[in-house]
């Protein structure tokens, strides 16, 4: 399982406007994704820049390509001068601008995001707060999602400010994103449950001592297109170069070698370049097949 970050509107967006796209088309959302910044503003704009695209796609695509883009500069962020530089300037504005949203304006000029700023300066008020005994992970982590827990208010409320209007990173983000994959598993299996298709589940897989399995195992195995299926792999997320080959390479080959060719769903689309691997055991789809054959049963239709 795999998810796509997002609002809780991304919840109910329904698998139903599938989409897969050829890689000049992906680069060319990619560029215009570039200068945006992660806000409801943004997703706006996405969706009104492209309008034949799901919600879904656009917010899965913009996330991991803004996720790559943290990656690559979060280490500028975390120098212990820029990190003190930032801290000192929200104190400093909190005095003479309290009712402004300091960290969000803060984490739109220095390009971070706004949860992983609101990280950043918690940690700095707790270390001086308790310079004698840093804060533990768990500290941290529980006043990120439960705000309230920060004793200075104000301060409170601009973190809750950050995790609320961030749709990328943060404890809110991280809630959905499990939700939805969790959605996406249900989908399935009710994809397979109506074909009365047999199969065994994730959790099922684990209870008999499998410790990394895909999504389903199916106990007698599919054709889709021609190709033998005998296990599916659900992803709530688009399916990119990145992140599929991250996933060939610690997930999908694994699979292959266990299992047999299976069936990777990539429920708001792929790079359509990318469905290439079919001889070798993997299959791509953005949906669940709508015509498939078992080998007992011929034909099972949607």
């Amino acid at each position: 399982m795999d998810c796509v970050s997002g609002s809780s509107a991304a919840v109910a967006d329904k698998p139903v406007n599938r989409m897969k796209m050829c890689r000049a088309e992906y680069r060319s959302i990619s560029r215009f994704i570039e200068p945006l910044r992660p806000s409801r503003q943004c997703m706006e704009t996405l969706k009104t820049q492209f309008p034949h695209l799901p919600p879904s796609t656009l917010l899965s695509i913009f996330s991991q390509e803004y996720q790559k883009r943290m990656k690559r500069s979060i280490m500028r962020h975390h120098a212990p001068d820029v990190v003190k530089g930032y801290y000192q300037r929200y104190r400093s504005e909190a005095k003479t601008r309290p009712t402004a949203p300091l960290l969000l304006e803060l984490a739109n000029e220095v390009d971070l995001s706004p949860a992983l700023l609101a990280r950043v300066i918690l940690e700095c008020f707790l270390q001086e707060r308790e310079a004698s005994v840093p804060a533990s992970r768990q500290v941290l982590n529980n006043m990120l999602r439960e705000p309230y827990l920060i004793p200075d208010l104000l301060l409170a409320k601009h973190i809750e400010q950050c995790t609320v209007n961030d749709c990328c990173y943060g404890p809110l983000v991280d809630c959905i994103k499990h939700a939805i994959g969790l959605e996406h598993e249900d989908i399935l299996r009710d994809e397979l449950r109506e074909r009365n298709l047999s199969f065994l589940d994730e959790n099922q897989l684990r209870a008999k001592g499998y410790d990394k399995t895909p999504d389903i195992i199916l106990e007698v195995p599919i054709a889709v297109d021609g190709h033998i299926v005998h296990w599916i792999e659900s992803k709530a997320s688009f399916g990119d170069d990145h992140s599929h080959h991250a996933y060939l390479n610690e997930q999908f080959w694994s699979y292959c070698n266990r299992f047999g060719p299976g069936l990777v769903i990539y429920w708001y689309g792929f790079i359509a370049e990318l469905d290439c691997q079919h001889e070798r055991g993997i299959l791509l789809k953005d949906g669940f097949p709508s015509d498939i054959v078992t080998l007992c049963q011929g034909p099972a239709r949607s």
